[in-house]
């Protein structure tokens, strides 16, 4: 790795010079800029990211923690990171991605360097271990994401109770009474990660308050746990006439199965699903569904760490996004045996 001494070396200047020019802190000659610049591209020198941050006391980068779990749908994950890392750089700030599933202990790294000016929080659980430590972080913080606790914290995140709630009086609407729930893996409920159990939260209280019989079976997502699955509810839940979906991986395999069975969508059952849109729009059958609005999230959580850093953000600030649901080809009236 070529360091900022050979750089001098190379354009025969003192080091001191080489690093005025890169961080433009004192005026320097034309010509002696250009020497130190040239020297720069020909030894292919990058400044440490460390050394930055420490001259400067800011390293121009939020760090963004978000585990990639096998029980997780990456694609929307990763449509939110990028999304981040697209708002960011607006802003001047680069993303370092953090995707081990360290909890507290990355949130421990990155207080105790100099790595990162800010944090970006995904895939949070109602009672997170690294909330402790992001509330007397010295470094601000932003949860994509909703804990049971936000005080002292600054979230953005669907409304994902609304959002269950909105499925349920679609397909109540419809005529339906008998609705199953297709929910994410059996580990993501374990850890009580946020977004599932809200939306679940949002569906009970309100099929409760329409009078819906409600059944909620986690899933895998793949083609054979999607099957069982299925199954199990036609045997424990024969009269059931509408799906929920909370599960990407699970839309087309239960549309498949469906079709297979004989189930019409929507003649003879309906489903909706809570998703991102290029998922609903490209299903086998377009779903009515919630989208997940993770361009919008991802930059909402971007604009509120900027302001922190800068000084002008509001504190505890909670941003909620209203869901929307979009109708399409998937949902219709309740059958007459329904």
């Amino acid at each position: 790795m070529v360091t900022l001494a050979e750089v001098a070396r190379h354009a025969g200047v003192s080091a001191s010079t080489v690093s005025y020019v890169l961080s433009g802190k004192r005026s320097i000659s034309a010509a002696t800029r250009e020497r130190v610049e040239t020297s720069v591209r020909r030894l292919g020198y990058h400044p440490n990211a460390g050394a930055r941050a420490l001259a400067s006391s800011k390293s121009n980068i939020i760090a963004l923690m978000v585990p990639l779990r096998t029980d997780m749908y990456v694609p929307v994950i990763m449509e939110i990171a990028t999304a981040v890392a697209t708002a960011a750089r607006t802003h001047g700030y680069d993303i370092l991605l953090l995707t081990g599933e360290e909890g507290a202990q990355a949130v421990r790294r990155i207080e105790g360097s100099a790595l990162a000016d800010a944090v970006i929080v995904m895939d949070v659980e109602l009672d997170d271990e690294r909330l402790p430590l992001l509330r007397t972080a010295s470094r601000p913080a932003v949860l994509i994401g909703l804990p049971d606790d936000t005080t002292g914290l600054d979230c953005v995140d669907l409304d994902f109770a609304a959002a269950g709630a909105l499925c349920a009086e679609h397909l109540a609407g419809l005529g339906h009474r008998e609705i199953a729930v297709i929910g994410e893996a059996a580990a993501v409920y374990e850890r009580r990660t946020g977004f599932a159990e809200r939306t679940l939260t949002g569906l009970r209280e309100r099929s409760a308050e329409l009078g819906l019989r409600l059944l909620h079976r986690p899933c895998e997502g793949s083609y054979a746990s999607v099957s069982a699955t299925l199954s199990r509810i036609y045997d424990e839940r024969p009269g059931t006439s509408a799906f929920i979906v909370q599960n990407e991986a699970a839309t087309d395999p239960l549309l498949a199965l469906l079709r297979q069975s004989g189930r019409a969508v929507p003649e003879d059952v309906s489903v909706v699903a809570v998703c991102p849109e290029q998922v609903a729009r490209h299903a086998s059958v377009p779903l009515t569904s919630v989208a997940v609005p993770a361009q919008e999230m991802g930059r909402r959580a971007v604009e509120q760490v900027v302001a922190q850093i800068e000084g002008r953000g509001a504190a505890e600030e909670v941003v909620l996004l209203a869901p929307e649901l979009t109708i399409r080809e998937s949902a219709a009236q309740a059958p007459p045996a329904a």
